[in-house]
């Protein structure tokens, strides 16, 4: 009797499915260059996308990513020059306006504190005149764009707008001699300072009733802030080069409630002592260039 073709004998063996595996070994293969082709042109695309459409979106995001970093507070800080600490003395009130001194060491922070007396508050923009003796007084307020030296942040001078912006949440408003000192993303005293002939800038966050304010810049420089303890405002700086994060919490342990940072390092300044005699601390000429939106927190007596 003839063997059927599909039958096999005890001593053979019978591949069963082998041409099947085979074709699905084929699909797998296919499968694989499929995707590294999907990569591939993934890849190809990316790096389009990062020469041309991320460089258009980066630049609609200039304003608020160099809003965060102005000329005097960069990313990176610029080198600072020495410090000028000179001890300043202090003084009994004697019916004007003075700016009294006490040095301080918090978390092994040497500190100094500008505690005025007797002052209204103002902003100003532009150059300082250093030989106008009214001023007891004067730091550098909000920042300076590094690109073209505009105002960073929101910023109003008696009455006016003249700067937009809310990258920054902490804000120091003047109005009708009242100072506030706080941190808020939309604030109203923005526009209060608008009809009231008033003054509003905007600057870091450091302490938020009585809690550290985390910031992203990061470095180490020679720090100022303006400070609410109590109702009491007055100007705290570091005699030596500190982080910010450091610096806050020591605002923090110093019993602060609010605080906003004041432009620190190389930004200029200088304070009077009860006896009239003029103090100055930074450097008085920026490098590079000379910004006419340079602004200043000042004091002046009241009497």
């Amino acid at each position: 009797m003839k063997q059927k073709v599909n039958e096999i004998s005890d001593d053979e063996i019978q591949v069963i499915g082998g041409k099947k595996k085979r074709k699905d070994k084929w699909k797998v293969a296919i499968f694989v260059l499929v995707i590294a082709a999907i990569v591939f042109l993934g890849v190809l695309l990316w790096n389009f996308y990062s020469s041309s459409s991320r460089a258009k979106l980066l630049a609609t995001m200039s304003d608020t990513i160099k809003n965060d970093y102005g000329y005097f507070e960069p990313s990176e800080p610029l080198p600072e020059p020495p410090a000028i600490v000179m001890p300043l003395a202090k003084a009994e009130d004697i019916g004007k306006g003075f700016i009294e001194t006490a040095d301080t060491t918090i978390n092994d922070i040497p500190m100094r504190l500008y505690l005025p007396h007797q002052v209204t508050m103002s902003l100003h923009l532009g150059p300082l005149d250093r030989t106008d003796n009214s001023i007891l007084f004067a730091t550098q307020a909000a920042d300076v764009r590094a690109d073209n030296g505009g105002i960073v942040g929101a910023f109003v001078k008696k009455g006016e707008p003249l700067a937009w912006g809310r990258s920054k949440k902490g804000f120091c408003a003047i109005i009708n001699d009242t100072v506030t000192v706080g941190v808020a993303e939309n604030s109203p005293h923005f526009e209060e300072a608008t009809e009231k002939e008033g003054y509003f800038f905007r600057q870091f966050p450091l302490v938020d009733n009585g809690q550290i304010a985390e910031n992203e810049l990061k470095g180490k420089n020679l720090r100022r802030a303006l400070c609410d303890r109590n109702g009491e405002i007055f100007v705290a700086e570091t005699l030596i080069a500190e982080s910010l994060h450091d610096f806050s919490q020591a605002l923090v342990d110093l019993g602060v409630d609010q605080a906003i940072y004041l432009l620190g390092g190389i930004a200029y300044g200088w304070a009077t002592d009860a006896e009239g005699q003029h103090h100055e601390f930074g450097n008085p000429d920026p490098p590079k260039k000379k910004w006419e939106n340079i602004s200043y927190l000042v004091m002046r007596s009241k009497n």
